[in-house]
């Protein structure tokens, strides 16, 4: 099976879980997502809003993922990222090159 085949709906649903789950999770800082997977709620986000073919723009699309203002998130649960959470995230951001994320 490959995404092209699951339904619309299916793929929305399996989306909005993971964002709830995200927004449960808060712990799991965005640069450990980064460092671990190249990825973060801000690239969901940003993801939203490129697909959304302009209906609304990457603040818009943020604040869908997060629940609230990306400032307010940001001021509540995002704390000083370490050098070696800065070395592990550039490390795999490298893997994504070419990807068209």
């Amino acid at each position: 099976m490959t995404l092209d085949d699951i339904d619309d709906a299916t793929q929305a649903a399996a989306f909005r879980r993971l964002v709830q789950h995200l927004r449960h999770r808060h712990d799991a800082e965005n640069i450990d997502l980064m460092g671990l997977s190249g990825f973060c709620r801000n690239c969901l986000g940003d993801w939203l809003a490129e697909e959304s073919g302009g209906a609304f723009d990457r603040q818009a699309g943020r604040e869908a993922v997060l629940g609230m203002a990306p400032a307010e998130w940001k001021s509540r649960y995002q704390g000083e990222a370490s050098p070696e959470q800065i070395e592990r995230m550039n490390a795999s951001l490298k893997k994504n090159e070419g990807r068209g994320f």
